[in-house]
């Protein structure tokens, strides 16, 4: 249920700013709100789950940030310039210049702002670009997990005393004469009802991605694919938002993802791709330009026969594999299938084992630049595969919508014609993203990167409103 309602008479009780959500987005508006608001100033974040996780303790936890001082101390210079550059380019031009601008200006200073003011100890992950990247700029937790950064950030929030409400799922928006969110009706896992007045209220509820007739609606091309995202993702953002005349942006977007063990459930990392590794199809063959993203890759592998392919590797990648937890994880559970030879893999993988050889010889005489790619992709710099060698059977999956409610640059959502409702911010899965509208847009990083920079453009514009 995601409704609007008139205002009630009076709320059992109120918070002079009230967040539903406690991901990442959520925690960051409301760190950054706390830092910005006066001590009488109560804030309040509502979560649907009984343990806050959300997207973000099922994502990779790699946030992109521009002008780091973990770049600098490693001599690698970057702007938020380049990185918008390189958001642009991989949107071929279509993402909102005015909010990927924003964006990429508050990446470094929120990585730093959440390193030196709530001690977060951020990496910056090497040895690899990901897509669409011109330099390494992928900040992560040591864990490199995004349960991790969610411990972390609510580590945090308990250090600044910012109360989280659990087990609270929002359903109701109050809406009072003069257009203004006066409160929120929630019901609680006991099953009673509250009312929860505000002046100010944050959507950080995530997008649409496990609402069946959302996906169906706006990217019917993932209508099938797996759903790797979480199940409380259901598009209460948009469905309020449509109902109280605000616009919609970008909700063909999505970002996909073309390598999730199947059936195993679990991610495998991109870097085996961008560091010599193939996706082939049950007809051991090659289908795409791997390097293009991983994004796209979902609807290219979905488009295979059985909806699968291969992850193709060795044991220089497999090492590489092992240092990502969710490989790991993966390799546990059997996902890992290795043969001494091309024919002894071909017949596990039940594929045509002439085919396979003549793929990888191919990829040999790209990587020596014999011969060009004709999907595009440049192999030269990374070694050939060699015996052992493994593969991974996966399939596409949706992980998260990028599509939602329009918002100016300082995360306030926007009607029809432009102009900003009273007291009402989004930011993360509930507003428009940075990718455009197309899956192709996603820059790998996008979904963490609008989470903490619109996060904390968030709270701080609604600590504003309040003063």
């Amino acid at each position: 249920m995601a409704e609007i309602q008139p205002a009630p008479s009076a709320f059992e009780f109120s918070a002079d700013i009230v967040i539903i959500g406690a991901g990442a987005c959520g925690l960051v508006a409301g760190l950054a709100a706390r830092q910005d608001c006066a001590e009488d100033v109560s804030i309040l974040l509502l979560e649907r789950d009984r343990s806050p996780s959300g997207s973000t303790s099922l994502s990779s936890g790699f946030m992109p940030a521009a002008g780091t001082w973990l770049q600098r101390e490693r001599g690698i210079e970057d702007s938020p310039d380049l990185l918008l550059q390189d958001l642009q380019k991989k949107a071929k031009g279509r993402s909102h210049e005015p909010l990927a601008s924003a964006v990429a200006a508050a990446s470094g200073p929120v990585v730093e702002w959440l390193a030196k003011e709530h001690g977060l100890p951020f990496i910056l992950i090497d040895g690899f670009l990901y897509p669409g990247h011109s330099v390494l700029r992928m900040h992560a937790m040591p864990q490199k997990t995004g349960a991790a950064l969610q411990a972390a950030l609510l580590e945090a929030a308990g250090r600044c005393d910012l109360p989280i409400a659990t087990g609270q799922r929002a359903e109701i928006l109050y809406r009072a004469e003069d257009g203004r969110i006066s409160g929120v009706g929630v019901h609680t896992e006991d099953g009673q009802f509250q009312q929860v007045g505000c002046k100010v209220l944050i959507l950080a509820c995530n997008g649409y991605g496990g609402n069946k007739e959302l996906v169906e609606k706006h990217i019917p091309e993932v209508a099938d694919a797996v759903y790797f995202g979480h199940a409380g993702n259901q598009g209460e953002a948009v469905i309020w938002g449509e109902k109280l005349g605000a616009k919609l942006a970008d909700m063909t977007g999505y970002q996909g993802h073309g390598s999730v063990a199947w059936p195993h459930g679990a991610l495998i990392s991109w870097a085996l791709m961008m560091e010599g590794g193939a996706l082939i199809n049950k007809q051991g063959q090659r289908f795409s330009n791997e390097h293009e993203g991983y994004s796209e890759q979902a609807a290219r592998v979905m488009a295979q026969t059985d909806k699968t392919a291969f992850v193709l590797f060795d044991d220089r990648l497999l090492e590489l594999g092992r240092s990502f937890p969710d490989f790991a994880e993966a390799e546990t559970a059997g996902a890992v299938i290795s043969a001494d030879s091309l024919e002894a893999l071909a017949e596990r993988l039940k594929i045509p084992a002439s085919q396979l050889q003549e793929t990888l010889a191919e990829m040999t005489a790209f990587q020596a630049g014999s011969k060009a790619d004709p999907l595009g992709r440049d192999f030269t710099g990374q070694p050939a595969l060699g015996a052992p060698y493994h593969a991974i059977q996966v399939t596409g999956a949706l992980f998260h919508t990028q599509g939602g409610l329009d918002i100016d640059t300082t995360a306030r959502v926007l009607d029809e014609t432009g102009q900003p409702l009273p007291n009402l911010l989004a930011a993360g899965g509930a507003a428009r993203g940075v990718s455009g509208p197309d899956v192709s847009g996603y820059l790998s990083g996008n979904g963490l990167l609008t989470a903490l920079t619109l996060g904390r453009i968030a709270g701080q514009q609604a600590a504003k409103m309040l003063k």
